[in-house]
């Protein structure tokens, strides 16, 4: 469940930028008034700026809303912490005792010599 959420989050995120981007700004529309191309619109004379608004409010409204999905199913999460778990540490044994038998014994150091 949270993977598709996810997934929905990231393309919508995407989309809501694309979205601003395409938009013009307010100083744009001085221009169109003294015919600057207005009768060759895709959506009509009103323009895309009604469109693309619709559109942004749409894409922000399901951004939030998955946002707040997203927030909700993390702070919902299962306790699983490794510090507070309710299982106990495994008992560790000590290594056997070494015998005398010489394996485990270090050599003794060479005695040394006098010439005289």
């Amino acid at each position: 469940m949270s993977i598709l959420l996810i997934v929905i989050h990231v393309i919508v995120s995407i989309a809501l930028i694309m979205i601003v981007l395409l938009q013009t700004g307010k100083g744009a529309d001085m221009g169109a008034a003294f015919g600057g191309g207005s009768s060759q619109t895709l959506f009509g004379s009103g323009g895309a700026s009604t469109f693309l608004s619709k559109l942004t409010t749409a894409a922000a409204v399901i951004f939030m809303i998955t946002s707040l999905g997203l927030a909700y199913i993390s702070s919902h999460r299962p306790e699983g912490s490794v510090i507070m778990s309710t299982e106990k540490a495994p008992v560790e044994e000590k290594a056997p005792a070494q015998s005398d038998t010489g394996a485990g014994k270090t050599p003794a150091a060479p005695e040394k010599k006098t010439q005289q």
